[in-house]
């Protein structure tokens, strides 16, 4: 199908699948490419616009990551973001240097309402700054179009050759008319209708799926989640009975999880699919001990689920292809090219070198959480799954500081569980992006009973999001975090601490781990 695309070209920025995240909420299909994608591929894309993301390193440093000048010379809409706008200076002749103040968080902007990309913005605007160099002066036949009392090019432009570049980020939610200014580049300055939707893409994905598979067999990954269950009813209505889903209960679920996973996919539930159930605990915990390092576990926890999918696939006999929920963010935060891996996840970058399957389908990999919940709802999945909380694929695993040990894991089950139902019975619940508990790796000092304790302190997190890229600490309210805190350190065993993680995204991630 014909669509509309703008590229996001990364530069090595962690805002990246930010930045495509917000071109798709203009209905627009967007995906992000390594920096030095050839021109050659970028022309077969025949994309609407380029947008250039941010970055680590300096546009004039030894470790600088440039594309090539040709790209200005394509006739495409260009828009630099932050290290993408010192990139665009620096190879058009500006000059970028060290800044001699540096601006970090929001930051007051005056613009000039006549550029194109901000129409609609106000004179003086709240952006989010995250820079060290800074263009000094802008290239030849570029107009600068905002400052700073500290950055005099906050953004310039050359509508003639149509580049654009903002020293800020607009993408992200600090950004207050972020949105306007992204919606001005995308919709007006490179004239995208915004048609992209998501009826489409089940349509089209079901289709590629079943000229893929053929006659072959198909095993699933399923983990009961949003994204594994989005996968599994999207392959079970492609290929039916020539899909198999492998449910593994790695002794990380939530309390009671693996049991609910089972009555809703097994042979009493509403899906007619062919399920089966390993119950790995004790192998997991095994190949856990003694493992503190975050990236270690994550890796351990996705080579042991390949493994065991490949036992089972043998079992079942000449299994084709493996399925896996994995999204957008969990390609681009396992690391693209030049982009700097914040975590692994099991299902990207914790593959093992040879898996024993013909090949990987990953049919919901190119869209984010939101998107996701909409394929579902497309395909008909009941609203209390298609909602239910993100879980990260290593599981507890991932919200256990230090060393897995089945007592931590029943520590964090017991004190999620009451997290979970008190935030229910305060209906507060659907408001948030994400909450959990997390077990810290601290002991700390208590009194029981008039008797010394030496217990673990548990972490609440809570978060308010719309797309999981950024998010803000939940404000809850002090009754509820007062009752959550003595249910749990009254009724959970070697707890007697309770926190609360105020940490947003960024500078956090929403999991521990």
């Amino acid at each position: 199908m014909k669509r509309e695309t703008v590229i996001v070209l990364d530069f090595g920025g962690q805002y990246n699948q930010l930045i495509a995240r917000r071109v798709r909420e203009c209905n627009v299909y967007c995906e992000v490419h390594p920096y030095n994608l050839s021109l050659e591929k970028i022309r077969a894309m025949n994309p609407k616009g380029i947008i250039f993301t941010g970055g680590p390193n300096s546009v004039y440093g030894k470790d600088a990551v440039l594309c090539g000048k040709e790209i200005f010379d394509l006739g495409i809409p260009i828009l630099g973001i932050c290290y993408g706008a010192q990139a665009m200076a620096h190879l058009l002749g500006g000059r970028v240097t060290t800044a001699p103040v540096s601006e970090y968080g929001k930051t007051e902007v005056e613009v000039d309402r006549s550029a194109a990309i901000f129409a609609g913005v106000s004179e003086k605007t709240i952006c989010w700054m995250s820079h060290t160099d800074y263009i000094e002066s802008a290239p030849e036949d570029f107009r600068v179009t905002a400052h700073t009392p500290v950055c005099p090019v906050a953004a310039m432009e050359c509508p003639e050759r149509g580049l654009y570049a903002v020293q800020f980020h607009p993408e992200v939610m600090h950004t207050v008319e972020g949105m306007t200014m992204l919606r001005s580049f995308v919709l007006n300055i490179c004239g995208c209708k915004g048609d992209w939707k998501m009826d489409s893409f089940v349509e089209t994905t079901i289709q590629a799926v079943r000229d893929k598979v053929g006659n072959g067999k198909v095993l699933c990954a399923l983990s009961g989640g949003v994204d594994s269950s989005v996968a599994a009813v999207l392959l079970a209505k492609a290929v039916g009975k020539q899909l198999t889903c492998v449910f593994v209960d790695h002794g990380l679920l939530r309390k009671n999880e693996g049991d609910e996973v089972e009555a809703v996919f097994g042979p009493a539930g509403p899906y007619d699919l062919n399920f089966i159930r390993v119950n790995a605990q004790e192998r997991f915990y095994q190949k856990l001990a003694g493992i503190t390092e975050p990236e270690q576990k994550r890796k351990l926890i996705g080579e042991e689920f390949i493994r065991v999918f490949e036992e089972e696939a043998k079992k079942i006999g000449a299994v084709d292809f493996l399925v896996q929920g994995t999204i957008y963010p969990d390609v681009i935060e396992s690391g693209l090219e030049k982009s700097a891996v914040i975590k692994s996840h099991h299902n990207v970058g914790g593959l093992p070198d040879c898996v024993d399957f013909k090949e990987i389908i990953e049919p919901l990999r190119m869209l984010f959480k939101d998107e996701v919940r909409k394929a579902g709802r497309e395909l008909g999945i009941p609203e209390h799954l298609v909602s239910r909380q993100p879980f990260p694929g290593p599981g507890l695993g991932v919200r256990i500081i230090g060393e897995v040990t089945a007592e931590k894991v029943r520590i964090v089950q017991d004190a999620d569980y009451i997290y979970r139902e008190e935030l229910a019975k305060a209906g507060i619940d659907k408001e948030l992006g994400q909450y959990f508990a997390a077990l810290t790796n601290m002991r700390s000092v208590g009194v029981m009973g008039d008797e010394r304790t030496y217990d673990y302190a548990v972490a609440l997190r809570a978060v308010s999001t719309s797309d999981f890229m950024t998010a803000e600490a939940a404000q809850l309210p002090w009754e509820v975090l007062e009752i959550v805190t003595n249910r749990i350190v009254n009724e959970v065993k070697g707890v007697n601490r309770v926190l609360y993680d105020c940490t947003g995204k960024p500078p956090a991630t929403i999991e521990f781990e």
